[in-house]
């Protein structure tokens, strides 16, 4: 009798290759066992074991690739004064120094309710935290920009063109259709209790803290709100637009195509509706196209097969995986597979969604509210939505 083993969840990228290995000979037995009628409850409870464990090494080798990417505060000789009045806003609530900086009419905004603009170097390195721990960010456009609300012009159609002679009279041609695409920044906030005793502490740095602090909590607001966002105080999702099928698609809506089954792929050769999927966009959005789905619907899609037998995940050597050769962006607030769903999109999400960082970090000192606890009450415009309807697409779970 051969002894079962179990794919361990550390050991890099060779462990994740071995354990897809495994992966795949469990699934496959599994699948013969169903085609010949008689379901193993054994290999069905081993296939998701190995399933859960490559996940779970998946997400390993990620953590681990962005604690080494982390950035840190650079010191900056021109803004040591600058910092070190805000060090003591920090720590003491001394305000003198930096109202001193707004006297100079240095880059140091205050207001009494908004509290005070945090130096540069801590809107930098929250953005770029933010980057590393929302799957969108890394995937999408990312603007800066001075004003509530990024304004952008959008050709919807190509300026008139021709074939001339060097001497030959030339005709005027049309001018291209414009619109204006506007994206508002919304206030995305999280509200910090610090000890005393961690403020008084000279070898802990509160700008390190802080961005520590607020990373996981913007990036769980952000990550629900680029997918699923309703636009109201907040931004705009991509799938909550206009989802129309792909033969009625116009400009301001999304274009989806549908597997024909309500909740699942189709019974037969299921990979075509992902194929189908990847030749909906045109060509030039599918040269740096992925797939964005959750991992649940991954383990779905992990156990495909194409024609010839071949499994359609696969994993790589950089700890990452591909799906039909196409990157896959996991993105918890995609819907799970269900009636009617859209819980997997393609595209170019660079050239098809766009994310506005509204310049500026403000922090509020409040050391009344809880005592003995010091609260600092965090805020950052931020806003979002698509900025080209042909480059994403969807696949709906349903009949039509």
């Amino acid at each position: 009798m051969r002894k079962e083993t179990k794919a361990a969840p550390i050991g890099g990228a060779d462990a994740l290759l071995r354990a897809f290995e495994e992966f795949k000979a469990a699934n496959d037995a599994r699948i013969d066992a169903l085609e010949r009628k008689r379901g193993d409850v054994l290999l069905d409870e081993k296939v998701d074991r190995i399933d859960r464990a490559l996940s779970e090494q998946k997400s390993l080798i990620e953590r681990a690739a962005l604690a080494g990417r982390r950035p840190g505060l650079a010191a900056d000789p021109a803004v040591s004064e600058h910092k070190s009045a805000w060090n003591a806003y920090l720590r003491r609530g001394d305000l003198s120094a930096l109202t001193q900086f707004e006297a100079k009419a240095l880059s140091v905004g205050s207001d009494p309710d908004g509290g005070y603009v945090a130096p540069p170097e801590l809107d930098r390195m929250i953005e770029a935290r933010l980057k590393q721990v929302s799957p969108m960010r890394s995937i999408a456009t990312v603007r800066t920009t001075g004003a509530n609300v990024f304004k952008k012009p959008i050709s919807l159609t190509a300026a008139g063109t021709g074939w001339v002679s060097e001497t030959g009279a030339r005709a005027q041609t049309s001018t291209p259709t414009l619109t204006m695409l506007e994206f508002p920044t919304a206030e995305l906030y999280a509200n910090l209790a610090a000890t005393q005793t961690l403020l008084d502490d000279s070898f802990v740095n509160l700008e390190d803290w802080i961005a520590t602090e607020v990373e996981e909590a913007f990036a769980g607001q952000e990550r629900a709100a680029f997918v699923n966002g309703d636009g109201d105080d907040k931004p705009k999702g991509f799938l909550d637009y206009d989802l129309v099928a792909e033969g009625s698609h116009v400009w301001g809506k999304i274009g989806y195509i549908a597997t024909g089954v309500d909740g699942a792929f189709a019974a037969s050769d299921p990979v075509d509706d992902l194929i189908d999927l990847i030749y909906t966009p045109k060509p030039q959005f599918r040269q740096n196209a992925r797939f964005a789905m959750n991992r649940k619907t991954v383990s779905s899609v992990r156990k495909l097969k194409d024609g010839d037998g071949r499994y359609v995940w696969e994993p790589n050597d950089a700890g990452g995986a591909t799906l039909l050769g196409y990157p896959i962006a996991e993105i918890e607030d995609m819907p799970d597979l269900a009636a009617d769903s859209f819980s997997i999109a393609f595209g170019d999400f660079a050239r098809g969604y766009l994310i506005v960082d509204r310049a500026g970090v403000r922090v509020l000192r409040d050391p009344y509210s809880a005592k003995p606890y010091v609260l600092f009450y965090v805020t950052k415009r931020v806003g979002g939505g698509v900025q080209n309807f042909d480059a994403i697409k969807a696949l709906k779970f349903g009949e039509s």
